[in-house]
């Protein structure tokens, strides 16, 4: 039986503990698409990058992983020198990974409520529920995000039981700007929205996942990363 997409990469990105090249077979060379801006393109570079990874001992826990038609999106913890927390999302074609985005963060926390980055519920639940929650999260960016109308809040929000795990204070996310919402992914109850838009003068990449209950949102977890300048990039496909 062929492993489910979201096997497969849970594999590949396990292979960055063990070095071993047959996790990074499920990438096609041919056609693959790197917009991590510090890697290089290509299965072969992805390749050697792991290869590298695993000398240093790291620990690789996938958290969670969805699928979304052709789309893979997990939610990762890393522990190299330093420890990260990531989102990882990966686009099939004709059964194999063509093209990868992620955004990755130092670990933080927990916050003032006691939350970490990446605890809480881990399957999706509401699997008829998929379209109606990916638009709920669409509605939300546009209106009280990008259009930063807070006094909407409560009309995607259950503001009696919501569970935050940003690390930053509500004063310090306030200060985010979103400006472009580049692709929202689901599953059932979790729903993952890539956006980008910038912190003070510095453009960044906010990922953002939600779980939603009853039509509302209920627990939120994200990542911040600063885009690095042009002149920076291993590859030319940009960030998103």
């Amino acid at each position: 039986m062929t492993p489910s997409k979201k096997d497969q990469i849970r594999a590949l990105l396990k292979s960055i503990e063990t070095g071993d090249p047959a996790g990074v077979a499920v990438v096609n060379e041919a056609k693959y698409i790197q917009h991590n801006p510090h890697s290089h393109e290509g299965s072969e570079g992805l390749a050697q990058l792991f290869l590298r990874l695993s000398k240093t001992n790291p620990r690789v826990e996938i958290v969670r992983a969805f699928e979304d038609g052709d789309f893979v999106f997990a939610h990762t913890e890393y522990d190299f020198a330093d420890e990260n927390v990531g989102f990882e999302v990966f686009r099939f074609e004709n059964g194999q990974a063509v093209e990868h985005w992620d955004n990755l963060q130092s670990r933080m926390g927990p916050n003032s409520s006691g939350n970490e980055m990446t605890d809480g519920p881990t399957e999706p639940t509401d699997l008829d529920r998929t379209e109606l929650n990916r638009q709920t999260v669409r509605e939300f960016t546009d209106v009280v995000l990008r259009g930063r109308r807070l006094d909407k809040l409560a009309e995607y929000l259950n503001v009696n039981d919501f569970v935050d795990h940003d690390p930053y204070t509500a004063e310090e996310a306030a200060l985010r700007r979103y400006d472009t919402v580049h692709r929202i992914l689901a599953e059932g109850s979790f729903v993952l929205c890539m956006c980008e838009g910038g912190l003070a003068q510095v453009p960044y990449s906010f990922y953002e996942l939600y779980r939603l209950e009853n039509a509302k949102i209920v627990e939120h977890w994200n990542t911040i990363d600063p885009i690095p300048p042009r002149d920076e990039w291993k590859n030319s496909n940009g960030k998103f």
